[in-house]
């Protein structure tokens, strides 16, 4: 892989011809449910208003099926205007392969330092002190979405925490509803074992394993409690046969399904569905055990490209994917955070608020695949597949190999 990116960016180092006019762009992303497809249309819109034209360059199937495709388009030479990964390292062989064009005039023109929170967003853009793409929201995994109707047709109450959802279990199943939807994508079952560490074993915890690589702490018996919990959750999405997250979202939205452990992009397809936080739905952040939220989400990068009017045109996205207005619009549209402290939420939704209200107090985790590297990542996602697929798989069996992964983890 390093091969074929250093040989690309050779190719890519050409110098720019001097031609600046408005064009077409194409960007590329995996936006494509009914929530994330109303919020790319913000984006279009936005920059559409620039006089150029957004080129919508959408793969579905989520980041594992697309980020493939788009790193194999930019390596071969044929790069599109920008496209999406998320926070963290999934770019880094690229920027590193000198692909990525470098954003840090604009950013210090446009004083990206100053609005965008937390920093270590922008942080997670900069490499040797030089800013290379745009962080456009904040995701958080932390949640539990739980649906009204299925608890009231199985005669028991809406769960405040996670004790009491896998206490309610049994009445669930009872009425005909699956406890807890899962999607059969990889990275949603490792999701849900990500979320599930800070709200049973305590965000000290999550920090050994994941920032410290702290192999004892993955074999010992905080992270026993969250393969027990892991287990129960198991047997609650033992009849959850859908494949993607959105149809999962769907289950609990129609009330065939008790709740999910899902990324706060999920509010999309509930107000897609008119839905309303509170009243048709409750979300629990740290699963109503430990209220606190991971700081991952979105950044779009924007490869280096010879035509002088499509690197006018990036610049042109990139800024007014930062603009305020784009900002809320947006991020209201996906039900993630904006990443501006400086805009008016008040038309966010009693989920939202909460998401904030932690936010503003501190109560935060960086997103594991921050953390960790695509090859930890895909190790991560094997062994959440067998073991939520295989039920003769025990506890102990899947932290054994947990802890190695950890322990060979850089």
């Amino acid at each position: 892989m390093r091969y074929a990116i250093l040989a690309a960016a050779l190719a890519a180092s050409v110098a720019l011809p001097r031609v600046a006019q408005a064009t077409d762009l194409e960007v590329t992303h995996w936006w494509t449910s009914g929530g994330e497809a109303a919020a790319v249309a913000e984006l279009a819109k936005a920059f559409d208003a620039t006089g150029n034209k957004w080129v919508d360059g959408a793969i579905a199937g989520g980041g594992n099926t697309a980020r493939p495709v788009f790193i194999s388009r930019i390596t071969g030479g044929d790069p599109m205007g920008a496209t999406q990964f998320n926070h963290g390292r999934q770019a880094e062989e690229l920027v590193e392969a000198g692909l990525m064009r470098d954003f840090t005039e604009l950013a210090e023109k446009e004083g990206w330092k100053n609005v965008i929170r937390p920093v270590s967003l922008l942080d997670g853009c900069t490499k040797d002190g030089k800013i290379y793409c745009v962080p456009i929201n904040i995701h958080s995994w932390q949640w539990l979405w739980l649906s009204h109707k299925a608890f009231e047709d199985a005669g028991v109450p809406v769960p405040k925490n996670w004790d009491e959802f896998v206490a309610a279990a049994p009445a669930l199943e009872k009425a005909g509803k699956t406890p807890l939807a899962i999607g059969g994508q990889p990275w949603q079952r490792t999701g849900v074992f990500n979320v599930l560490i800070p709200a049973i074993a305590g965000k000290e915890t999550f920090l050994k394993v994941y920032q410290d690589k702290d192999a004892e702490a993955a074999a010992g018996p905080e992270i026993a409690k969250v393969f027990k919990a892991a287990d129960d959750a198991r047997r609650m999405a033992a009849k959850s046969n859908v494949q993607d997250w959105n149809q999962a979202t769907n289950l609990v939205i129609t009330g065939q399904a008790g709740g999910q452990i899902m990324g706060d992009w999920a509010q999309g397809e509930f107000q897609v569905a008119g839905q309303v936080a509170g009243k048709d739905y409750s979300c629990l952040p740290g699963l109503g055990v430990n209220e606190l939220i991971s700081v991952g989400g979105d950044a779009f990068y924007f490869p280096i490209m010879k035509d002088e009017a499509k690197a006018k045109a990036q610049e042109a996205l990139a800024s007014v994917m930062l603009s305020p207005e784009t900002q809320v619009a947006f991020n209201l549209k996906k039900g993630s955070v904006p990443v501006r402290g400086d805009v008016d939420l008040a038309a966010a939704n009693d989920c939202m608020k909460k998401g904030l209200d932690i936010l503003a107090k501190g109560n935060t985790i960086p997103d594991p695949p921050r953390l960790n590297t695509e090859d930890t990542n895909n190790q991560l996602n094997d062994l959440f597949v067998a073991f939520f697929a295989t039920p003769s798989m025990t506890p102990e069996e899947a932290q054994k190999r947990y802890a190695e992964i950890i322990a060979n983890a850089d």
